[in-house]
């Protein structure tokens, strides 16, 4: 079956503009009740949201779509995209579900769903569950006796800070450390700084006065100049930059210069391999994490496997080989110990216990190798995928060609826009520069052909 409302994480749109409709949330909220409906037992799904003003709208038509098929709503208000996964597992629901758009403005929002077991659905589940969308869904809606009961989960932020906080290493502090947290204006606004200042940090908060429209607006993971500056201004060790749902993470060293995903994978993954910890042998990252990364993982005996771009994907393959830490470029980390889903707040605390135990400034410690030279350009279309138009095939074949043996390309269609994202990587900077501008030249003429 294939899917045409989920994506690479979850289904996302504009709101109030299908598929992110009020009607179509509360289609698919019976879509999903009714796929996990088994057996006799009172049913129970936990909903959380990001600060959204249209998360309001969406919680409410999917609370009555599940309470039509007599599902109880714990409703959790404004909670990380983690935490979410924890409570599903922690109140033994049947399902979960994060309205969310992640790192995207406002205007846009999303549904993700996770299973009782706290994972992402598969592309099966999806599937299945759009499949239910073109059928007659009414015969199985409960009956007028049976139908759910929705509450307010109390002291969700008071749950999950302990969660979290039990991942730092026991005994640990974070005292004599000055931080900066930038919230985005998101999910994370109060759990943050809080856990923060709870292991002993001095903490400075940036993006921590959502009101509905200033997610990730100008602050979070995907806009980092405040962070870097707040660390510079305050004379702080570090920055910590989290997006809309907390999902993310990137790092500031105490100079203002940004630490990517990958260098924080490779920090965590070599810290836990010298304890023993790491598991599998090996980091789970995607197509897109730099070649820089899976040298410096070779120099320490540790692989790297690589899967399609999303964190749904990495924790597949990481459930499937073992491997206890994966991730992406973009600061989505996943601790298998610890974590079903990406967490930006769990993965912080290990990259400040690191640092913590090393000595060293963030600066020295957080640096591991050098990237190759990597450049990624957008192409956004409309209609059909300009990837299908003829020639543009053999011009990327072509490409890699002329990188092979010290570089790679790689074209792909973003699971979230209408984008082509061109990237090219290798040890030459200026032929990098030079592949991916003809292939932007390429596959914009494509998309309006």
């Amino acid at each position: 079956m294939t899917r045409k409302l989920f994506g690479t994480d979850g289904i996302r749109g504009t709101a109030n503009i299908h598929p992110m409709t009020a009607m179509t949330a509360l289609m698919v909220g019976q879509a999903a009740a009714l796929h996990f409906r088994r057996g006799d037992h009172r049913h129970r799904v936990v909903i959380g949201k990001d600060t959204r003003l249209s998360g309001y709208m969406i919680e409410n038509a999917l609370t009555s779509g599940f309470l039509s098929c007599g599902m109880d709503v714990v409703l959790a208000g404004p909670v990380p995209t983690p935490a979410v996964a924890m409570l599903t597992r922690s109140l033994r629901a049947d399902f979960g579900v994060m309205i969310s758009a992640s790192h995207n403005p406002y205007q846009d929002n999303g549904i993700k769903f996770f299973g009782p077991d706290g994972f992402k659905l598969s592309d099966e589940v999806e599937a299945d569950i759009e499949a239910r969308l073109a059928t007659d869904m009414a015969p199985d809606l409960a009956d007028a006796s049976m139908l759910g009961r929705a509450k307010r989960l109390d002291d969700v932020v008071g749950r999950y800070t302990e969660y979290v906080k039990q991942t730092f290493p026991k005994g640990g502090s974070l005292e004599g450390l000055k931080i900066v947290i930038d919230c985005a204006n998101g999910a994370a606004y109060k759990v943050a700084p809080e856990v923060l200042w709870e292991l002993g940090a001095e903490v400075i908060k940036i993006g921590v006065s959502p009101n509905g429209f200033n997610i990730n607006d100008g602050c979070g993971s995907t806009s980092t100049d405040a962070m870097q500056s707040a660390v510079v201004t305050h004379g702080a060790d570090i920055g910590i930059a989290l997006d809309g749902d907390a999902d993310r993470v990137l790092i500031s060293d105490e100079k203002g210069q940004l630490v990517d995903g990958d260098q924080l994978m490779g920090l965590i993954a070599s810290d836990w391999n010298a304890k023993g910890l790491l598991t599998g042998g090996a980091v789970v990252a995607t197509v897109m994490s730099n070649l820089g990364l899976e040298k410096y993982l070779q120099g320490k005996g540790i692989g790297l496997t690589r899967t399609l771009v999303g964190d749904r994907y990495v924790v597949e393959e990481m459930r499937r080989s073992g491997c206890n830490v994966g991730g992406e470029q973009s600061g989505h980390i996943v601790l298998g110990d610890y974590a079903t889903t990406g967490d930006g707040l769990m993965a912080a605390l290990q990259v400040l216990a690191v640092l913590i135990n090393s000595d060293k400034p963030a600066s020295v410690a957080c640096r591991l190798f050098n990237p190759f030279p990597q450049v990624l350009k957008n192409v956004r279309y409309q209609g059909p995928s300009p990837l299908d138009q003829p020639g543009v095939e053999k011009a990327i074949q072509d490409a890699d060609k002329r990188l092979q043996g010290s570089g790679r390309v790689l074209i792909r269609k973003s699971g979230t826009e209408p984008l082509i994202r061109v990237m090219a990587e290798g040890e030459d900077d200026a032929l990098v520069s030079e592949v991916v501008d003809e292939l932007v030249e390429l596959i914009s003429a494509a998309a309006v052909a």
